[in-house]
């Protein structure tokens, strides 16, 4: 038996990354429609004549749904397989695209990113089990940051070409041409998606109704793995979630005077730097286990100085020099939120992945909900102070980081413990 190949352990190869490319597909797609708000955030305030807090309510209700939906999804992923929740997800939010490209009033818009975040919430979990099923556990970390490098290149997408697309034919055609995209994935996975290689079939497990669901929850947020992962998730990821999503373009453009052209550059590095991020993370992580808990906290650490660097700067507006810095330090934020699964999967059974997935993927989307709305709020309190308002951003990452130093030790303990029970078990498997 390969020392770096467990027992059990899926083989990899050509078909699996053919697999996971139809998956990973899914997942860019999502992210495209997620993102395409950011874009479009000041032609959505013209367009349905709504100040910056009801502009946020489009963020946060999508983010809302999607963080409600990580654990219902997890529990899903984990009984029904891969195939079936990425078909419904993807019906989900190209429906809600599709929506929000017709929709004539502010209501009807709500409710079609509401649809679309439904969907969405269903994407990434079901990914990271795909991987978990086709590839060997040593390359999860890898496999992981490589989903979220597909993931930020659907956000370049929409930063490129659905934002010329919105100021060249218009709102309608454009958002509504961006759903087919929606259509193509959906074929691909009907036709060629497998939920795990031949031999490698999950072991059946009976299905116990609301004591099941209970059972799977509280067995994973027993693990201080799940809940150090969440809280790794919350920390590094929002501060890139909220510029992008939907803060970045009006902060650029209203508090620094820049055109919208440079302003999508700026959010295109910032897009361009996690890519190159996350390949760097995910192999730094693949060859030292232990280097996650710096990479994350160092992360956080720089994030919080340029961001208190760019909101104090003595002048009137900050250098171009900083707001680069600031953008490709942005950029490291998605990568260093990948961290936290690789703490939550270790912790964790094959058939409690999906929902320890789950409850780690909703930390970054409750922080960067949170965020949002204190953002619009604060803008609208303060006349569209900037700094008062993105000065929230420091309150969220310091509770983040006081929940990762106390939850650190108990987690690195329960994981060495494993690691020494499956050696155990692998020396008694015959040859």
């Amino acid at each position: 038996m390969s020392r770096s190949t467990l027992p059990g352990d899926p083989p990899g190869g050509r078909r699996a990354m053919a697999v996971w490319g139809i998956g990973v597909s899914v997942y860019f797609v999502a992210v495209i429609f997620r993102t395409s708000l950011g874009v479009a955030g000041l032609d959505a305030a013209d367009r349905f004549h709504v100040n910056a807090s009801a502009l946020s309510t489009f963020s946060i209700l999508q983010l809302l749904v999607y963080a409600g939906m990580q654990i219902p999804v997890g529990l899903l992923v984990d009984r029904l397989g891969t195939k079936k929740v990425l078909t419904l997800g993807v019906v989900l939010f190209t429906a809600g695209q599709l929506g929000f490209a017709f929709s004539p009033s502010y209501g009807t818009a709500l409710a079609s990113r509401a649809l679309l975040g439904c969907g969405d919430a269903m994407t990434f979990i079901s990914v990271l089990r795909l991987g978990s099923r086709w590839f060997p556990a040593r390359r999860g970390p890898l496999v992981a940051q490589l989903a979220g490098l597909v993931g930020m290149a659907g956000n370049l997408v929409s930063t490129l070409v659905l934002a010329r697309l919105l100021h060249g034919i218009g709102w309608t055609p454009a958002f509504a041409g961006s759903s087919l995209a929606g259509v193509v994935v959906l074929v691909l996975l009907l036709l060629f998606l497998k939920d795990h290689p031949e031999g490698h079939e999950p072991e059946p497990f009976p299905h116990q109704g609301a004591a099941y669901v209970r059972r799977q929850i509280a067995a994973s947020w027993r693990e201080p793995g799940t809940r150090l992962g969440l809280w790794v998730h919350f920390t590094t990821q929002f501060p890139a979630m909220v510029f992008l999503l939907l803060w970045g373009l009006p902060f650029l453009v209203e508090a620094q005077g820049l055109s919208r052209a440079t302003a999508g550059e700026l959010l295109t590095l910032v897009v361009l730097s996690n890519m190159v991020v996350g390949l760097v993370y995910g192999q730094v992580v693949a060859r030292h286990h232990e280097a996650r808990l710096p990479l994350a906290l160092g992360t956080v650490g720089a994030t919080a100085l340029l961001w208190a660097a760019t909101l104090l700067y003595p002048g009137e507006r900050a250098p171009m020099w900083l707001l680069v810095v600031l953008c490709v330090v942005l950029g490291s934020c998605g990568p260093a939120s990948m961290l936290g699964f690789d703490f939550a999967r270790p912790a964790n059974p094959p058939e409690r992945q999906g929902t320890a997935s789950g409850i780690t993927n909703m930390g970054g989307f409750v922080a960067s909900m949170t965020t949002l709305f204190a953002v619009g709020v604060l803008l609208d309190a303060t006349d569209d102070n900037y700094t008062v308002a993105f000065s929230s951003v420091f309150v969220l990452q310091a509770l983040g980081v006081s929940q990762i130093l106390r939850l650190r030790g108990r987690a690195a303990r329960r994981e060495r413990e494993r690691l020494v029970a499956s050696r155990v078990e692998t020396v008694h498997v015959p040859a």
